[in-house]
């Protein structure tokens, strides 16, 4: 006796999703597996996306170097990593102090991170500084603290770290980048900049290493919201134009739990560019690409808007 046509549907999507969700459980079970005695460096470990990425590395029994300005932060993130952990399935991390506004420092930095283990196998830039401000507010000596930290750090440890790589013809470096190294909006001219940099300087990396096996990703999302989203609900404004709904949109954050495990399966994977990124960032995208010049008039038009100004961030 056949089905009705109108239980059909339904019944495939039960399937397809049951299908779904058993796949994701295997590749989250195997992930742990992929990255097992693996050296991985994660900048900016003591912040909200490199806490997670360390506790999800940890788990998997890879050998992590976190880094960070703060060694309390650090030990205390260590402490956190070791204290219920078996020693038998997981390694304990090695600390590095890594400030990349002291560029002065970074020869000294990438010795002491590959003389932890005399290797790399992954490499995770998150070290990321946010500024929020019209452009003819910033100094220059503000603009190159942030290319500092968001360009030339991350692409100097690259640089550093590559030779081990070569040599041993195999690695992987991921980016954690913003959406905004490809799409910039009004009062982030410095910050968009530096995200555009570092975005073109790690694609013209992939390419120039493939043949030597090293694989380099980028991940883009947008803005790392760790707060409660209920509160976030109650206290956010009524979106008075369409300027203003694009810009929330293209703030409203991705957890940093869920950013960690795409990047754990950019690693797995070895997936070369993942945009994390909600439906309305995606059109803007698009628009930038195919019609600019209403995607120019929408932000432009925004910025006459108080509630756009408040939205941004």
């Amino acid at each position: 006796m056949s089905l009705p046509s109108v239980m059909v549907w339904p019944l495939l999507i039960v399937v397809a999703a049951g299908v779904y969700y058993i796949y994701n459980e295997i590749m989250r079970f195997m992930s742990k597996s992929l990255v097992r005695n693996k050296v991985v460096v994660i900048t900016d470990a003591v912040s909200g996306v490199g806490t997670e990425c360390a506790h999800l590395f940890h788990k998997g029994g890879a050998r992590l170097i976190l880094c960070g300005t703060s060694w309390d932060k650090l030990e205390s993130l260590y402490d956190s990593l070791t204290n219920d952990a078996n020693p038998r399935e997981t390694f304990a991390p090695k600390l590095v102090i890594l400030d990349f506004s002291d560029m002065d420092s970074m020869e000294e930095v990438v010795a002491e991170v590959v003389d932890c283990y005399g290797c790399v196998d992954v490499l995770i830039c998150n070290s990321s500084v946010k500024m929020k401000a019209p452009v003819q507010s910033i100094s220059l000596e503000l603009d190159r603290n942030i290319m500092d930290i968001n360009y030339f750090g991350p692409s100097t440890l690259a640089k550093g770290i590559l030779p081990t790589m070569i040599s041993r013809r195999c690695g992987h470096i991921i980016l954690v980048n913003s959406i905004q190294g490809r799409l910039a909006i009004p009062f982030r001219s410095s910050y968009a900049a530096s995200k555009h940099a570092a975005q073109a300087f790690f694609e013209c990396l992939r390419a120039e290493v493939q043949e030597y096996g090293v694989i380099v990703s980028t991940v883009s999302h947008t803005y790392i919201n760790a707060s409660n989203p209920l509160s976030n609900e109650k206290s956010a404004p009524k979106q008075s134009s369409l300027a203003a709904f694009i810009a929330s949109q293209l703030n409203h954050g991705v957890r940093p739990s869920v950013l960690a495990n795409e990047i754990m399966q950019t690693v797995n994977r070895k997936r070369k560019e993942v945009v994390l990124a909600h439906p309305i960032p995606w059109v803007a995208l698009h628009l930038r690409s195919l019609f600019p010049p209403f995607l120019f008039a929408v932000l432009a038009s925004g910025v006459k808007d108080s509630v756009l100004a408040e939205q941004m961030q």
